[in-house]
Formats: C-alpha cells, structure tokens, sequence
C-alpha cells in the first residue's frame, strides 16, 4: 500500500508556503544522514545521538529470526500468552502493531492495583500464569512502573513453582540498570540502540520484540516500512513526511491542536501512538502541537475550532475525499510500517519548524520526582474541599470548589480555558474495570466547548505530561481517582501498588498546579455507582 496524502484549505496552504523552503534546506536528506545540526546549536548535541531511528529497519533485520526462534521455542513448552509491562513508547507501539495484525497481546502500563492484578491472573481457560510470558520493556532501565510490575511477575510465578529466568524477556538500552542487572541475574536481553529515543522505537526491539513473540509477522511490518524509506529520505516534493510536517506545523494563524480520527482504516488504534510521538516531541518551550484523539462524530469535528487542524487515517486518502467531503482535513492513508515511519520523520521535522529540539522531553521527569517524594515522605493525603454524593472534590485554587456541587467545580474549570485553551482529562483508575470513563471526553468537549484530550494514567505521563508542562499554558486539568479495597505490595519495596499510583496522580497535580494550571481531582468512592453521576455533571 502506497502512503497517500490528500490535503486542502489551511493545510493545503501551508504546504504552498513551507515546503519550497524544507527542500531547499535539504531536511529530510539531512536527517536521513544524520545531520544533528538541523535543529540548532543549542539542540545538536542531543539530536546528534538520537536520529537512530532513520536506520531502524536495517538495524532490526538481524533481530527478527532471534525473535521467531524464541517464540517457536514459547510455544513449544506451551507458552503461549504474553504480557508486556512498558511504558511510553514501549508499550504503545506494541498496542497498535499487534492489534492491527489481530494478535493477542496484554499491555501493562499501569499501577492500578487491580490492572496489574488481571495481568497476573490472566485467563485461566487459556492457562493463565503458567501459559505466560513477560517482557519487560524499559529504555532507561530505572521505569519505576515497569520495575515494579517485573517485582510482581517474579513473585507470582515463584509461587507457582516456575523459574523467573524462564518466563521473563528483558528489552532495555545497552548498559542501563536493567541490563546490567538482568544479565547478572541470566535472563534473556535483547538491547535496543541507544541511538533510539524511546518515542522512536516503534521500530526497534522494543516495538518487535513483544508483538513477534505475540505472532505479529514483524518481517512484513518492517518491509512496509522499508518500502516508505525511499519516499522519506528525499528533498522532494513528493516527500509524503515533509508535506505531513508542513500540514501540521506550518498553518498562519498556526492551529496549534492535531485532531486525529481513525475512519475506515485496516490499522488499529494509531492516534494513541502518534498522540504520544507528537505531544512528546513538541511540546515544550511554551509551544507545541497537541493530538486530541476524536471519533468521527466528535463535538470537534461539528464545530471544527479555529485552532484545530484534523487528520482523517483512512485507507484510500486521495479516493476518499471522492465519496466524503471533509474540506480543511489532511486525509492520510498508508501500510503501519509506512504510518510509523513517515511520522517519524514528519515529527521531527514539525520540530524543526516550530524552533524546537523534537529528542527531549525536560518537563517529564518533574511529575516523576514530585510522586517519588510523596512515596518517600507518604504525607496523610489533603482534605477534600468537599464531599457530595459519594465524590471527594480536591482543587487547586479553592475558588474552584465555591460552588459544593460537582457540576459547579466543573464549570469554574471551564470558565478557566483561554480562547485557545484544552481540557485534559486524566483517569488514574483499573480501565479494564472503568473503561466507561473513556466516554465522558465527548461529554467534557461539549461542554466547555474546547477540544478535550483523555488519558490512562500514569500512562500519559510518559507521553501528553511534557506537553501539559512544557507547552502552551492553556490547558485545565480533570483528574479523575478511584478508591478502592484492592491493592498489591509490590516486592521489595516500601510501598504497594495502590500507594504508587495515588503518589503518581499527587505528584503530577502538584506540579501542574506549580506552572499555574488549574487541576480539580474527583475521588470516586463507589467508582461503579458514581461514575454515572459525573457523567451527569459533566452535561
């Protein structure tokens, strides 16, 4: 499948206007050479060491025949489950290519205790625990997430009699703590390159590892990709990644919010990796592109914002604009491989464009640091502003609770949002038990009347949190808690997994609060009962 792009309206213009400049400046040569210095001086050290990506496919190839070896090898003993526990990058890659392909794949990327907890008990029609493997997935090798769900896995499988050595596979970056430790304790590595940011990896280990020992033919998918480079690496103007990047990034007024739908397309799930990839890389400087994830009958997509840009994923881009009108939209359509690498690229690119380094990301060790020191420090958690119904109502400027009802909270938190402002909903509760929660995003954005993103956490934190901080100051923030009997201690450690995740939605308040931003956090005491009563509030 060709990548096909189909633009008009704002984004058709920018393209007239950005891309003669692009060519003539030979960025997408120089990435695919390695050029460092496109983003400059101040960026080139850090760009310099992180443009592995642009040779992933060529660097992958020797992994693939290791991969399907071992998981020939799984299923031989009857190991036929996998789990993966990452985070970020190293889990949302995975989601999307094995779900597009069909395979099953359990995705941990969570500290919800009893998220954790299904993990460990599986399905026990499918065998559960003792059919299952994990791959523990960290590019730093320090994920605390990913750390402590590794502690669990060892634990349980312990318990059931089965060597660790057997089950767990370690995917992290050469010389991290994670692979010094695992090797020193025999488990199975596979290094990624560390010339890789974690964003990036779609394409590495920790993308290939999990889904092709889940049974993704991860060959083909790098073949998809293979066959995009050529289109990529080019200063022309046909170069699908710099017609994307000028679409999305060089607007005037610039729209400064990517809305993504998937419409009739074969591929599963992709928004959520390119909201990760493209909130990650720009957001920060007080600038940036936020992805708001939409349905096709989103209250954006009636309304259409002036500073929301959407992209239509399809499958025919340039036949589908035939049958559907979507005047302004970018339609694009393409094989995942081609997918992951052309917005590699345009990323990148849209970094270049908007003056900033697209391979750090400064603002996402904040929340990081404020959840370690609650979980040090284990303060007895604020009083609510108040209670109603069930719901414990916490705010970061008292002001917002003026009102005592749940309603009332949430439209002084819209009466917050500038012209051009976004909410972003936060749930940090078992989304295998509160899925549900996913719908009150199309309640919130007609509502306040702005684009509104939602996001699992902690899992957001490691992708639309350094936007949150580092980008524009527009946002309000809903964090949405649960409290709930079920925990988990996690081994060795001084705190469990119900402590973990409450110090991580603490700390990430904390310091959103610290940059100005309004948070309000809804504690759900009865989070089945009550949930109905937010969705009440929120309309």
């Amino acid at each position: 499948m060709s990548f096909e792009i189909h633009v008009t309206g704002a984004a058709k213009a920018a393209i007239d206007a950005n891309l003669p400049t692009l060519i003539t400046d030979l960025v997408a040569s120089g990435i695919t050479a390695g050029d460092g210095s496109l983003w400059g001086p101040e960026a080139e050290e850090e760009s310099s060491k992180r443009l592995g990506w642009v040779q992933a496919v060529t660097v992958s190839r020797p992994l693939v025949p290791e991969i399907e070896a071992l998981r020939a090898e799984l299923v031989g003993k009857g190991i036929t489950r996998v789990v993966l526990a990452g985070m970020g990058g190293s889990s949302l890659a995975p989601e999307v290519i094995a779900q597009t392909a069909g395979v099953p794949l359990v995705i941990l990327d969570s500290t919800a205790p009893g998220q954790v907890l299904a993990a460990l008990d599986g399905d026990p029609e499918s065998g559960g625990l003792s059919q299952t493997v994990l791959v523990v997935s960290s590019k730093s090798g320090s994920t605390v997430e990913t750390d402590s769900a590794k502690r669990a896995f060892e634990a349980a499988f312990r318990d059931l009699g089965i060597d660790p050595l057997e089950r767990i596979v370690v995917v992290t970056d050469p010389g991290s703590p994670l692979d010094v430790a695992a090797r020193a304790d025999g488990y199975r590595v596979f290094n990624a390159d560390p010339t890789v940011g974690g964003r990036y990896s779609a394409l590495t280990a920790f993308g290939l590892v999990p889904t092709g020992l889940a049974g993704v033919d991860i060959s083909e998918l790098l073949d998809e990709a293979e066959a995009s480079l050529l289109e990529v690496a080019i200063d022309s103007p046909d170069n699908p990644a710099l017609l994307l990047a000028a679409a999305i990034a060089g607007t005037s007024p610039r729209r400064d919010k990517l809305g993504l739908i998937t419409d009739g397309t074969h591929i599963v799930r992709l928004p959520d990796w390119i909201e990760q990839l493209v909130a990650e890389s720009t957001g920060k400087n007080g600038t940036g592109i936020l992805p708001v994830v939409l349905l096709p009958v989103s209250p954006e997509v009636e309304k259409r914002p002036d500073d929301l840009q959407i992209v239509r994923l399809v499958d025919e881009a340039k036949k589908f604009h035939l049958f559907e009108h979507h005047e302004g939209e970018i339609l694009v359509s393409g094989s995942l491989g081609g997918q992951l690498m052309v917005w590699e690229y345009a990323t990148a690119i849209a970094g270049r464009m908007l003056g900033i380094n697209p391979f750090d990301q400064p603002d996402v060790e904040s929340a990081k640091i404020a959840a370690r020191g609650l979980l040090d420090a284990r303060p007895e958690p604020s009083a609510p502003a108040f209670t109603v119904e069930g719901v414990e109502v916490r705010v970061s400027d008292p002001e917002l609770a003026a009102s005592g009802t749940v309603a009332g909270v949430l439209d002084a938190l819209w009466s917050r949002l500038p012209a051009d402002g976004y909410v972003a909903i936060q749930a940090y509760v078992n989304r295998l038990e509160l899925s549900q929660l996913q719908g009150l995003r199309e309640l919130v954005a007609a509502d306040s009347g702005r684009p509104t993103t939602f996001g699992w956490g902690p899992r957001f934190l490691h992708s639309t949190g350094q936007y949150h901080k580092g980008g524009p100051a527009q946002g309000v923030f809903l964090q949405i808690l649960e409290r709930t009997d079920v925990d988990l201690e996690i081994p060795d450690r001084p705190f469990t997994f119900g402590q973990l995740i409450e110090a991580q939605a603490a700390g990430d308040a904390n310091v959103l609060a610290e940059h100005g931003r309004p948070v309000v956090t809804l504690t759900l005491t009865d989070p089945q009962l009550e949930v109905l009563a937010l969705f009440e509030a929120a309309q």
